[in-house]
């Protein structure tokens, strides 16, 4: 039975503004489908007018926090998981405080004064996203809030955390402090290889917190990138999988567990010098509404399974069912309650 507070998850909280749009939209703004970026000064004016030329949808997002909210969902336990990141005090932050006491999840908030709460635009054409983020507030989070007492409480409560590698861009003396914990007190610490930007271009914090990570997520295009990085010279997901999985370790007490995601192909899982592939739930064309949020779905439906210590078999099982629900939903949304099996 999983416990109280049992997952942690920290990272950027933003407010998705999602809405079908369309090429010419794309192509005035630059932006690729299937990729997630930051927003430089050329995507501001899009939020503002996504809102005022589509139909938007509001959610709670961000990619830690969506993952968290599907475990959430998946358990259907009051608190068993916990959320810190950084808001704005405004109108967004308060409809992001609604959302997350809606969903569960226990949000310890940093409110930044200055700073409006953090956004991120979902565009979608042809059930295909992408991601501009603009960070604003997530931006601001500071470890002397993860260091308050009544928040290290929920430290110390978590045996299990989980961050996005979007978070590296914001605090990582804050994901330091958490990786040492978990070390430390023999708890399992994961991250997510979470966009190409992050493996290229903040390599050096993401290979400072890898010795740490008990367990590596990410897509296929990211696992790529990461192996390109690296000098790996190989595009076999499995190959690069296996080698991430073999990555030095800071304790011996876990072998880490890699789990790369492929969209409609086989999950690939590498452990312990052998892959093994699962396949997802296939789902025609006409069903995918959008698939923003189908990777951070996967992630909390296989931490739903693997904070109640399930076989890593059954965790995927539960990845992909999360998934296939969120898939066939706009943004990372789901029905009242699970019916996974």
């Amino acid at each position: 039975m999983a416990s109280d507070g049992v997952l942690l998850g920290m990272g950027n909280p933003l407010l998705d503004i999602s809405a079908v749009v369309d090429d010419d939209f794309l192509r005035k703004y630059d932006i690729k489908l299937n990729d997630a970026i930051l927003a430089e000064d050329k995507h501001l004016p899009m939020y503002d007018e996504m809102t005022n030329k589509y139909s938007v949808d509001f959610i709670a997002g961000g990619a830690t926090q969506n993952s968290i909210r599907v475990a959430q969902w998946m358990l259907q336990i009051p608190n068993a998981t916990s959320f810190i990141g950084c808001i704005g005090k405004d109108k967004f932050g308060d409809e992001m405080k609604k959302n997350a006491k809606l969903a569960g999840v226990n949000v310890r908030y940093l409110e930044d004064e200055n700073a409006p709460t953090g956004t991120c635009a979902v565009c979608v054409v042809g059930g295909e996203r992408s991601l501009i983020a603009n960070l604003s507030a997530a931006n601001c989070y500071k470890a002397d809030h993860l260091k308050q007492p009544e928040n290290w409480a929920l430290v110390e409560k978590a045996k299990y955390f989980y961050i996005a590698g979007f978070f590296l861009t914001v605090s990582p003396e804050s994901i330091q402090l958490v990786a040492e914990h978990a070390a430390t007190n023999n708890k399992i610490f994961m991250m997510n290889l979470s966009a190409p930007f992050i493996c290229e271009f903040f390599k050096d914090a993401q290979e400072k917190a890898l010795p740490y990570m008990d367990f590596v997520f990410g897509n296929e295009t990211e696992a790529r990138t990461f192996s390109k990085v690296h000098g790996w010279e190989t595009d076999d997901v499995e190959e690069i999988a296996l080698k991430i999985s073999q990555w030095p370790k800071a304790s011996g007490t876990y072998k880490r567990i890699t789990v790369i995601t492929q969209g409609p192909d086989p999950v690939v899982v590498a452990e312990d010098g052998k892959v093994k592939k699962f396949p997802v739930i296939k789902l025609p064309q006409e069903k995918i509404v959008d698939t923003n949020g189908a990777g951070d779905a996967f992630v909390g439906g296989f931490l739903s399974q693997l904070v109640k210590q399930k076989p890593v078999e059954d965790c995927v099982k539960a990845g992909c069912y999360a998934s296939n629900v969120i898939i066939q939903r706009p943004s990372c949304s789901y029905p009242e309650k699970p019916d996974f099996e």
